[in-house]
Order: C-alpha cells, then structure tokens, then sequence
C-alpha cells in the first residue's frame, strides 16, 4: 500500500491492457461504405473503458475524450482489432490511449486507422469519484505515455478554465440572460 491508505495498492501498466476485435457490418457503415466515426468511437469507449475498469477494479465513467485522430476509413467487411491501457492515474480518474488497426480480411493488410485518449472517473455505489491505484510505468514507452498524460491533463484544465471565462463573459455582455 502507498502511504495514503484509501488508494489501492499501484499497478502496472500491463495489468490494464485490453483488447477487442469488431467485424464491420452494414448496420455501421454509411452510404458509402465505411464505418461511422460514432460507431467507432463507441467502441473506442468500450475498450478504453474495459482497461479503466481492469486498472481502478471499480466502476468507471467517461469523463472525455480528449483526443482522436481519424487515420483512413474503415470499410465493410474490415475486422477491427482496437487496443488499450491506461497511460496514468491522478486520484480519481485515469487517462486511457485507445489505437486501432483495421485488417482486409482477404488480404491481411493491416493498417493504423484510429487513435485516441480518453478519461475516465472511477466512481463508488454512490456515484462519488473514489481514488484509483497509482500506476506504475516501467517500459521507456510507458514512461513517456506517463509524462505526456500529464501535459494532456494540464492543457484540458486550461482549456477548462478558459471556456469558463468565456462562458462568463458571454453571460455578462449578454446581461446576465440567456
């Protein structure tokens, strides 16, 4: 145990890794083919969600996704193989990178179609954030994903802190209506 004894015992990185594998189907395509981006982040959620749950051992909920990257599109048919584990933890919450591959399935050509970040808050019965365990990164790259995270988290509560302003600003010039 750390030395704050309401925070689970730390864990590493490779206790959080998740992976899921989709096949395209019709019903998640558009028009012309291709996968919809809500159906792909749908499942970007489920698997950065599996990976929170496995490192917090609690329920978690989405609390952003913070970045994606849409690569190429995806195409019916494509088996969809989607890979994440949490890049850090900050008490309550946790920062989860998602990338996901897309495979013909004739060919076997596999390519990086998807990557994104997400954040999720590990919650009690009750619904209150509880305190996730303190994660351990080992590899050089885990180390790096570590430290990037936190330059993510403070520009998100930047961001946070200017729409605010903004928000304030829009509501005073307004005066005070809506």
């Amino acid at each position: 145990m750390s030395e704050d004894t309401n925070r689970p015992q730390a864990r590493t990185v490779a206790n959080s890794q998740s992976e899921m594998t989709e096949i395209v189907l019709p019903n998640d395509t558009n028009l012309l083919g291709n996968l919809l981006g809500g159906r792909l982040m749908h499942f970007i959620d489920l698997t950065g969600a599996l990976a929170a749950y496995r490192h917090a051992r609690t329920p978690v909920v989405t609390a952003a996704m913070d970045h994606i990257d849409f690569i190429r599109p995806v195409r019916l048919g494509d088996l969809l193989t989607l890979k994440s584990s949490v890049n850090r933890a900050f008490g309550t919450s946790l920062e989860v990178g998602v990338k996901v591959w897309a495979e013909h399935p004739l060919t076997g050509e596999v390519d990086h179609v998807a990557s994104a970040y997400l954040v999720f808050v590990s919650i009690d019965t009750q619904g209150h954030p509880q305190k996730v365990p303190e994660l351990l990164a080992e590899t050089p790259d885990e180390l790096r994903r570590y430290t990037d995270a936190l330059r993510r988290r403070e520009h998100r509560e930047s961001e946070s802190v200017r729409r605010k302003k903004e928000a304030q600003a829009l509501s005073a010039s307004a005066g005070g209506k809506n």
